[in-house]
């Protein structure tokens, strides 16, 4: 399996974050949408887990719901917990739940940093109890297209050459593949994006490091970019992704996900290509008693 990021930096990003104030704007429209998808189920949950949601907005939508019992959290760190909160202590990739153990898993922006995706995938599914919900918030394909292609062309401009500076995201398709591959039933996908606009790249650059964001990837070059080719990237990025009244624009695509651990009184699915469902009707027949 190859190691395509570096889970101690991401921790320490998230660390930094966290204590310099993190720039949550994302996290708290994610934890809304996944509270909202959540409310149009007519059941109680009776133990639901976050899965590293990082400043726990999630946790708390999804309480504010009325929907759970108890509601736990999962961290890599227990300096992400707030004053007089327990968390469980876990590695990004590990799923420190026992089989069969919860009705609801939630996991908002972090699935897209795991090198073993498709086994993380499995260890929520068997945790969840039989006709238990996961759902799932991942940013996908075309989130930050913009900063990618900018920053390559300034450096390749610059330097005749290049590095991974923004992470690869995946395809919603192979989202809802990993969804059948771990054994869900019912898995379904779609995809919102969100357009926040800046005065110029610097701030938007200052945002991703408050969220935790900056380069994780093993690949990544040790050598910054310089204050130059910043500069021209800014310069590219005001000439290819600005509005009228001169404000740039940075797309995050977020993909999100519901399965349910199987049981035999959920609904069959059909055969591929037969037909569509939404994911507000395949949420209500998940739930059926």
């Amino acid at each position: 399996m190859e190691t395509l990021f570096d889970h101690s930096l991401i921790d320490t990003n998230r660390r930094r974050a966290l204590s310099t104030g993190p720039a949550d704007f994302l996290l708290d429209v994610v934890a809304r949408e996944l509270a909202e998808r959540l409310s149009v189920i007519d059941r109680r949950f009776e133990r639901a887990v976050e899965l590293h949601g990082h400043t726990g907005a999630a946790a708390r939508a999804i309480a504010e719901t009325g929907k759970v019992d108890v509601l736990e959290r999962v961290e890599s760190d227990e300096r992400f917990a707030v004053p007089g909160e327990a968390l469980m202590v876990s590695p990004l990739e590990t799923v420190p739940l026992a089989p069969q153990s919860a009705n609801l898993i939630v996991s908002p922006l972090a699935l897209h940093l795991t090198n073993d995706t498709p086994g993380v995938f499995v260890q929520i599914r068997r945790a969840l109890k039989p006709d238990g919900l996961f759902l799932g918030a991942i940013p996908g394909n075309g989130t930050l297209q913009e900063l990618r292609e900018v920053l390559l062309a300034a450096e390749s401009e610059l330097t005749g050459g290049a590095s991974p500076r923004v992470i690869p995201f995946p395809d919603v398709r192979d989202v809802g593949a990993l969804l059948q591959r771990g054994g869900f039933a019912l898995p379904v996908t779609d995809r919102e994006t969100y357009t926040v606009r800046y005065d110029s790249i610097f701030p938007l650059m200052k945002d991703l490091r408050a969220m935790g964001m900056a380069n994780p990837l093993t690949g990544r070059s040790r050598r910054p970019l310089t204050r130059g080719i910043f500069l021209r990237a800014a310069e590219i990025y005001a000439e290819r992704f600005s509005d009228p009244d001169g404000r740039i624009r940075a797309s995050f695509s977020i993909i999100y996900v519901s399965g349910w651990a199987p049981h035999e009184s959920q609904q069959k699915p059909l055969k591929p290509g037969s037909a569509t469902m939404r994911l507000a009707d395949a949420l209500k027949q998940g739930g059926k008693e």
